[in-house]
């Protein structure tokens, strides 16, 4: 498998782990505020291999005990299975950030036990899902399965939602929260400009918009919090 970059050492990517990042390239969703549009569209080199990243992991055993998977979107890849297999037999903990959109692969991976922690993307409510996730149209049947795996399941999980000021609105924190009631717990994280990101003229909302967002958001799920903001 090619890697197409690696964090070596994070306090914030894995709940309660100090962990590197593994960014694996490939998306079917064009997110017009991604932050990894590189991954996405292809244009990043890849830096490693597999074998490059578990000798990495040899040598940083008692300096890390976590590992997170993101992108793109990993479960795109054919060969992450064994790639979550190798870095589960070197004892380290592993996280998969999703976008929820493959639940077949995403099952497999949560029956065999091969994840601790899953971070699933949920874009925006569902009337407005596809824009969010730059497309024309969207089928949101995986998702919503990708989302009752998880709830469903014992393996430890986050849904999270990046917001984007000219995106979301307070209405569609009522529909996310419709949707995923009674979750263990939710992210709200404000979006953040840089190079990288395929569209201009993106915003963060106000923390005071934020907040009221996150209000919102605990009267249907009780453990919604703010990423990043104080």
């Amino acid at each position: 498998m090619k890697l197409h970059g690696l964090q070596k050492m994070t306090l914030l990517d894995f709940p309660g782990r100090v962990a590197c990042t593994v960014f694996l390239g490939g998306c079917d969703f064009r997110c017009p505020y991604c932050h990894n549009f590189e991954l996405v569209d292809g244009s990043a080199p890849a830096i490693m291999d597999e074998g490059e990243l578990f000798n990495f992991l040899k040598k940083r055993r008692g300096l890390l005990d976590g590992v997170a998977i993101t992108g793109g979107e990993p479960t795109l890849r054919p060969d992450l299975i064994e790639l979550l297999r190798g870095v589960r037999a070197l004892g380290y903990a592993v996280k998969l950030d999703t976008n929820g959109n493959h639940p077949d692969r995403l099952g497999e991976i949560l029956s065999d036990g091969l994840v601790d922690y899953v971070s699933m993307d949920i874009k925006n409510s569902p009337e407005k899902y596809a824009a969010t996730a730059g497309l024309e149209g969207i089928d949101l049947a995986p998702i919503r399965e990708s989302a009752r795996l998880l709830m469903a399941g014992e393996t430890d999980y986050e849904f999270r939602t990046t917001v984007v000021d000219e995106l979301h609105e307070a209405a569609d924190f009522e529909g996310i929260g419709r949707w995923i009631a009674g979750a263990k717990r939710y992210f709200i994280q404000a979006f953040t400009d840089r190079d990288s990101v395929p569209f201009g003229g993106l915003h963060a909302p106000s923390d005071e918009k934020l907040r009221a967002y996150v209000d919102i958001m605990r009267r249907y799920v009780p453990d919604s919090r703010l990423r990043g903001v104080e």
